[in-house]
């Protein structure tokens, strides 16, 4: 292993920086829980950067499995955290559901119903979507991210697609997007 240092790091990690905030955006699917979780990857990332070894896939396997590692970090503390539910915060929550949330990222092109469905997916189902669909990444990188066996990814995947087009078909049949069989 090459001897590491801040500016290889710098040259390595930042090009990533977009396509870590965009999974993370998906994952957490609010802007600013995604900016945390992004800036403490990149912190445990440089941290760490000197235990680094650079393999065939790059940079980019290691760093989305921080994220994914610091995401279900954070899920299963919030999990434990006691929930408020003092008369203010109630009224905080019913505030906050009035505001309208930005577009999200470039998914502008698909239809609410796609972006619905896709939110619909258990966790496991939707990362593994996510860093298919959306990062390009083949299955041993995503096994390595999400540190479980080729075939869990590979399964999780199947089920996403068929949750997908389960939840999308009434959809599809109003757009008339599929055929409706006809009964001869």
């Amino acid at each position: 292993m090459a001897k590491t240092d801040e500016n290889s790091f710098e040259e390595l990690a930042l090009p990533h920086v977009d396509l870590l905030y965009r999974v993370a955006r998906r994952l957490t699917r609010h802007d600013h829980e995604a900016e945390d979780i992004v800036q403490e990857t990149f912190f445990k990332a440089y941290r760490a950067f000197g235990r680094f070894e650079m393999r065939e896939f790059g940079i980019r396997p290691w760093l989305l499995k921080i994220l994914n590692n610091t995401f279900l970090n954070r899920q299963a503390r919030e999990k434990k955290a006691p929930k408020s539910t003092d008369h203010v915060t109630l009224e905080q929550t019913q505030a906050d559901e009035s505001v309208i949330s930005p577009p999200e990222l470039d998914y502008d092109h698909l239809d609410e119903e796609v972006k619905q469905a896709l939110d619909g997916l258990k966790t496991e189902f939707r990362t593994v979507m996510l860093l298919w669909a959306t990062s390009e990444l083949s299955y041993q990188e995503i096994a390595d991210i999400l540190d479980v066996p080729i075939g869990t990814v590979m399964s999780r995947l199947h089920r996403a697609r068929q949750n997908l087009v389960r939840a999308l078909e009434p959809y599809a049949r109003e757009q008339r997007i599929v055929q409706v069989k006809s009964q001869e």
